[in-house]
């Protein structure tokens, strides 16, 4: 991967300013298998000042500027995926009117009850992760939440033409099949050093929970939209996070 799409992902994925040019949505789709790395970058980062913070602060606090910061590094790109997921599966309906609802610049009950359960529950999750956790578990976390993004892309199909379809194209065949294979590849080399089995339990709910996002896209919307890949993204850190507290409870 050269620097010219490095610094394409990091746009697409991040507000850092880093140059972007007009080959950014080809480039991050074709290295879609880079997406976990990407999001251990961005979970280090909030690992790092979570375990700061963690000094000064009571966990619950912790946990909600964690998150604060996850939101902040990644533009609130994929928060505002999840809105329009909740109003759009909430509507009534034939699938394109889902849709319309989905594209509607207006948050319903719907997208603003998900959004307020979503942020919370993480916020909450990761406010109980213990002190020796907080850095390993948010690149874990963050890895796998974008490694779901992958497994969508290779899972699902579109609904039309938009920012999403150039990443369903370059998932599927035999090309897409290597990008996936190397993706978890690299989501349980960053997980399972760090957490041991909690990783790799992380890495497997993150799969799962795509595929049931897949599922519930196509069912509502007959295939996955732009807006879909960002609910997954936080939903998908949702659940790996409460998932890491169950394994580490048990354990």
């Amino acid at each position: 991967m050269v620097i010219k799409e490095l610094k394409n992902l990091l746009s697409f994925l991040t507000i850092f300013p880093v140059t972007m040019d007009k080959d950014m949505l080809t480039d991050c789709a074709k290295n879609m298998w880079a997406f976990p790395l990407i999001g251990a970058f961005i979970g280090l980062l909030a690992g790092v000042f979570g375990w700061v913070a963690y000094h000064f602060l009571p966990g619950i606090v912790v946990g909600a500027l964690v998150l604060a910061s996850l939101l902040l590094i990644t533009g609130l790109h994929h928060t505002d995926g999840l809105l329009d997921f909740g109003d759009g599966v909430m509507a009534h309906g034939t699938a394109e009117h889902k849709i319309e609802v989905m594209h509607d610049q207006l948050t319903g009950a719907g997208g603003l009850s998900l959004g307020i359960m979503t942020m919370l529950i993480t916020a909450l999750a990761i406010g109980q992760l213990k002190i020796g956790l907080i850095i390993g578990g948010i690149i874990a976390v963050e890895a796998s939440a974008k490694l779901s993004m992958v497994v969508m892309a290779w899972a699902g199909k579109s609904v039309h033409q938009g920012m999403s379809s150039p990443f369903l194209e370059a998932m599927h065949g035999s090309k897409g099949n290597l990008l996936l294979i190397v993706a978890l590849v690299i989501s349980f080399a960053v997980a399972l050093p760090l957490l041991r089995w909690a990783g790799a339990f992380i890495v497997l709910a993150a799969v799962f929970t795509s595929l049931v996002m897949v599922a519930i896209a196509h069912r509502n919307f007959n295939g996955v939209t732009g807006d879909v890949f960002g609910a997954t993204n936080e939903i998908t850190r949702m659940v790996c996070v409460i998932v890491l507290l169950a394994v580490v409870a048990w354990a």
